[in-house]
């Protein structure tokens, strides 16, 4: 049985082939902010809402801009669903499906996430599945 601290990632993606690797504490990402990440090969942005211990993976990349910047976008909320914004042109996207909600044909890839002892694990099983 997972603990409360551990189902604190909101994706549902991982399944019984889960590989989780350890990116950094959970301090290491303010409440509200996000950070980038670099996961075998591919940038990740680790998002922290400034409600409560959860935190999201989505990638970094930002198909409007086409640059790495997701992760110093603005979170927070639209009806309810957790999102960020990117810093560049402000689209908002879901950070629990990846959709673009000012797009819904524009959708990021998202990674399943939890936090164990303090430390935040994202499962690699599934990078590269999900590319562009």
């Amino acid at each position: 049985m997972q603990t409360q601290e551990q189902q604190a990632g909101r994706h549902e993606g991982a399944g019984p082939e889960a590989h989780w690797v350890d990116l950094c504490a959970l301090d290491d990402v303010v409440p509200g902010t996000g950070a980038a990440a670099l996961v075998f090969g591919e940038q990740i942005a680790l998002i922290r809402p400034r409600n409560g211990s959860a935190v999201y993976a989505i990638s970094n990349f930002d198909p409007f801009s086409k640059a790495f910047v997701i992760a110093r976008g603005i979170v927070g909320d639209k009806r309810g669903i957790p999102k960020i914004a990117s810093p560049i042109f402000k689209q908002n996207f879901n950070l629990e499906t990846g959709e673009c909600l000012d797009d819904p044909k524009v959708r990021l890839p998202t990674y399943a996430v939890r936090t164990v002892g303090g430390r935040i694990q994202i499962d690699v099983s599934t990078l590269g599945r999900n590319r562009r």
